[in-house]
């Protein structure tokens, strides 16, 4: 239960006031954008009901007030009757988009009576799950909360199960960090995103460590693991040494050799950075973990994090007219040397590795596609054993051994390239996507945890899980804001957390969705000529679509309209490196 969980951490660190310094933490810039979608509605929280108000006002100010959970959302429960019936905060908490009605229920009693029921009725956005995760499920919202007058003042008593609460006063209370836990395969620390409450901000500390001795949330199980064994405790409260350093005791830990024992560093520096934690003085049953090195900082472990974004050397590529030309900057320049730029192949998409040491290209073969992979100088490539009607574009994962496309809109395909010999196909698991519909785009995210499809017109995000036995398969499918977004046509990652997607509709032709669902950002749309076809991001690069004139750059900042930067190109298709 979200309250009870949080107030047993708050027990573990009542001693954390006053933690100084602030983490560095990684930063990719943010796209500009025209408005925020479905949070309309702001303002600060009421201290409580309002003298003489009316029932559909009673019940607004108390959704507003929903919002704070600080002693067991005591601002919220001051609208209470005093004979109401208990209420149950800590089953649930469900994010509405920010407008919201509060209406009669249908039969509601005449208010001259005392008692009548009101509604609340608008959109949920999802759930914020006991584990601190936002689960993604937009869909129609309603709840009648009965309302009695109480000597002479309206009061609720009878609510629901559950806390609700407005998307614009969900982000003013809780903060957004990111838990840490480990790429099976690669060994390598990834992101979680969680949510904890912003006050008191002493107690986030303790909550982030919960979260993280709790495991890995149901977006990132059997893909993303973790260092800590089932038995993990903390040995004491969490407390801020005399240096102000915190001082992290843990116990249950078991016996780990040196990368195990980094990787559990990684996870636990990497959380508490991102609550303002600089300085960690990590223990195990009273001995540091890391022998020799007593207090750790984000810089000692930033290594270990798996996200690879590509080099600012590293350009990306764009095809066009059937040739693969090299992106610099966000301008395209001669084609590339060898096949795949001087017409021998009709290329449609094409990709480089985040290194830029390889390249997979999809060629159109007659009424045919084919997959060639090469690299190296002369721009060599050999071709895959695959064969369909369709391919989507070339997806790499973090280490350039793989690259993965989509045949027939319904078998995700993986070619393992390793330099030890031919390139070698495998299939990855995607019943529970396919089952959706065909699928049109995939993308790997540079940390190679998570997919983004484009299935049937919808976007969905899913875990990349990896078995010992070398199985891959793509697990626990989240769809994505489906009211704001329409159809979606393309989709590509900005970052781990962050992905912008290009739509069939009007008023969105451009968006930015965070990885669970929880926002969508509108990019503004000047200077396109819908529809769009593709699209292309990364960190601190500029986005690029292709529009029916050609393709287009957006760098944000006081940029205020796309520029073009090829131009009679409709069938263009810009990749950044990855």
């Amino acid at each position: 239960m979200i309250r009870r969980r949080f107030c047993s951490a708050l027990a573990l660190i009542l001693a954390l006031a006053g933690l100084a310094g602030c983490a560095s933490v990684p930063e990719s810039s943010p796209v500009q954008v025209l408005r925020e979608v479905s949070d309309g509605e702001g303002g600060t929280l009421p201290a409580g009901p309002v003298e003489g108000s009316n029932p559909l006002d009673l019940v607004r100010d108390f959704v507003f007030a929903s919002g704070s959970s600080a002693a067991e959302h005591g601002s919220a429960r001051r609208f209470l009757a005093p004979d109401a019936v208990e209420w149950d905060d800590a089953a649930s908490l469900t994010v509405l988009d920010g407008q919201f009605d509060t209406v009669p229920a249908a039969g509601a009693q005449d208010p001259n009576s005392g008692v009548t029921t009101i509604r609340i009725r608008g959109t949920a956005v999802g759930r914020l799950s006991s584990s601190g995760a936002f689960e993604p499920e937009q869909a129609t919202f309603q709840q009648d909360v009965t309302v009695v007058r109480r000597n002479g003042q309206w009061r609720i008593s009878n609510v629901p199960a559950g806390v609700v609460v407005p998307l614009s006063i969900f982000r003013d209370n809780y903060r957004q960090v990111r838990t840490w836990f480990v790429d099976p395969v690669r060994r390598l620390a990834v992101a979680d995103l969680r949510y904890v409450p912003s006050v008191p901000a002493r107690a986030q500390p303790a909550r982030a460590l919960e979260l993280l001795l709790a495991g890995p949330s149901e977006a990132l199980l059997d893909a993303a693991v973790s260092q800590f064994p089932p038995g993990a405790q903390l040995r004491s409260n969490a407390v801020v040494g005399s240096d102000g350093a915190l001082i992290v005791d843990l116990t249950g830990i078991g016996d780990l050799d040196e990368p195990a024992q980094r990787l559990l560093a990684a996870q636990v520096v990497l959380t508490l950075s991102e609550v303002n934690v600089s300085r960690v003085r990590l223990l195990v049953d009273g001995e540091p973990l890391l022998s020799g090195t007593p207090e750790l900082t984000r810089e000692d472990v930033a290594a270990l994090s798996a996200e690879v974004q590509p080099g600012a050397d590293v350009p990306g590529v764009v095809v066009a007219g059937g040739r693969v030309r090299q992106l610099d900057g966000p301008q395209p320049s001669a084609p590339l040397p060898g096949p795949v730029g001087n017409g021998a192949y009709d290329v449609e998409s094409a990709a480089t590795t985040g290194d830029g040491q390889r390249l997979a290209a999809v060629v159109r073969m007659g009424g045919r596609r084919a997959l060639l992979v090469g690299g190296g100088p002369g721009g060599a490539v050999s071709p895959v054993s695959l064969d369909a009607a369709t391919m989507t574009r070339p997806s790499w994962t973090p280490t350039g051994g793989e690259v993965w496309t989509v045949l027939d809109g319904a078998v995700v395909a993986r070619v393992l390239v390793d330099g030890t010999g031919p390139a070698r196909t495998g299939q990855v698991n995607a019943d529970q996507l396919t089952a959706l519909g065909p699928i049109r785009d995939l993308r790997l995210s540079r940390d190679g945890m998570r997919v983004v499809a484009v299935v049937g017109g919808a976007l969905y995000t899913a875990a990349v899980a990896r078995r010992i036995d070398g199985e891959v398969a793509i697990r626990n499918i989240h769809r994505l804001r489906p009211d704001d977004l329409g159809e979606v046509v393309a989709a590509d990652w900005r970052s781990a957390e962050s992905i912008v997607a290009i739509t069939r509709g009007t008023d969105m032709l451009v968006a930015q969705v965070s990885v669970d669902g929880l926002s969508v950002q509108q990019v503004l749309g000047n200077n396109l000529t819908p529809p769009l076809t593709a699209i292309a991001a990364a960190a601190n690069r500029p986005l690029l679509v292709t529009d029916q004139t050609g393709v287009w750059s957006f760098a944000g900042g006081d940029q205020a309209a796309w520029r073009q930067v090829l131009g009679g190109a409709p069938d263009a298709v810009p990749l950044y490196p990855g």
